[in-house]
């Protein structure tokens, strides 16, 4: 019965998995932000001109920079699904994708705070406040991104298990937590949607637009621990249960960043990545014989 299970959610996930990364879905997902992007500033431009119904105007921004956050955050989301999928490939490449995401989430923090900005924007004394955060997420981000191609080229996926049947088993495991954390996200981001669709008809109040990446980190810090876990079925090697755990560790420093105060957040994600790279070059010298 088990196997049966692992075996159907397999098959499903490599489905999911080949029309997601299918180069027309990427040009399908490139046009659809193009037009909530062309959109969005056509909507709060006629906001600002006063013309939207009496109904709508007040739940639409009056700031053009707006539309960027939204077409931001639609991107954010299908780098959410890249990121699960990944998980199933590696753990490492997951984390990668948690630190592209996260440096990312920074990125946006600018753009969100050039939303604050009158238009056309000017040197200001609210400006001139502003901009140290703005300087503080980006230089964060730029940061990030520079650690990240080291992780990424420190990178060994040597075979866990001790034969074929062992790995497949274990992957197909991954394939089942990583439809699970897929299913877990929709349902979750439908409640989002809904909760502003209920705010903007007066009937309810909006949720803070990171509520959606905060679960998702707090899903995957024990989607990590389940893998660990679940790998201790095919190797107990202290040098990769250590990895594994200490990967959850840089997740949930992740996690910390996505509500800590200003500044905090961008120093928790450099420390992530910082902690990511320096466990990848450790775990590197463990398992590589010397001489």
């Amino acid at each position: 019965m088990g196997r049966s299970i692992l075996a159907h959610s397999s098959q499903l996930f490599d489905r999911v998995e080949s029309r997601w990364e299918t180069l027309a879905t990427q040009r399908r997902i490139a046009t659809f932000l193009t037009l909530v992007f062309l959109i969005g500033i056509l909507v709060i431009e006629l906001n600002r001109r006063g013309w939207l119904p009496p109904a709508f105007a007040p739940h639409f921004p009056v700031k053009h920079f707006d539309a960027i956050i939204w077409a931001f955050t639609l991107l954010l989301v299908a780098e959410v699904v890249s990121l699960v999928l990944a998980l199933a490939q590696s753990v490492s490449t997951a984390v990668g994708k948690q630190l592209e995401i996260m440096s990312l989430i920074l990125i946006r923090q600018s753009f969100k705070e050039l939303s604050s900005f009158p238009e056309p924007i000017e040197w200001s004394h609210g400006v001139r406040d502003q901009m140290l955060y703005i300087l503080s997420d980006a230089f964060g981000a730029l940061a990030i991104f520079a650690l990240l191609l080291v992780f990424v080229r420190q990178q060994r996926h040597l075979p866990i298990g001790r034969n074929d049947g062992e790995r497949s088993s274990f992957i197909a495991a991954k394939k089942l937590i990583a439809l699970v954390l897929l299913a877990s996200l929709a349902i979750t981001g439908a409640v989002v949607v809904w909760s502003w669709t209920a705010a903007a008809a007066g009937a309810g109040t909006r949720p803070p637009a990171h509520d959606f990446f905060e679960i998702l980190y707090t899903l995957l810090i024990f989607a990590d621990v389940l893998i660990v876990l679940i790998s201790l079925r095919t190797t107990v090697a202290y040098p990769v249960v250590f990895r594994y755990f200490g990967f959850a560790v840089a997740t949930v420093l992740i996690r910390l960043a996505l509500t800590a105060p200003r500044f905090i957040d961008a120093g928790l994600g450099v420390t992530a990545a910082v902690f990511a790279v320096a466990l990848t070059w450790v775990y590197n010298r463990a398992v590589t014989p010397i001489g």
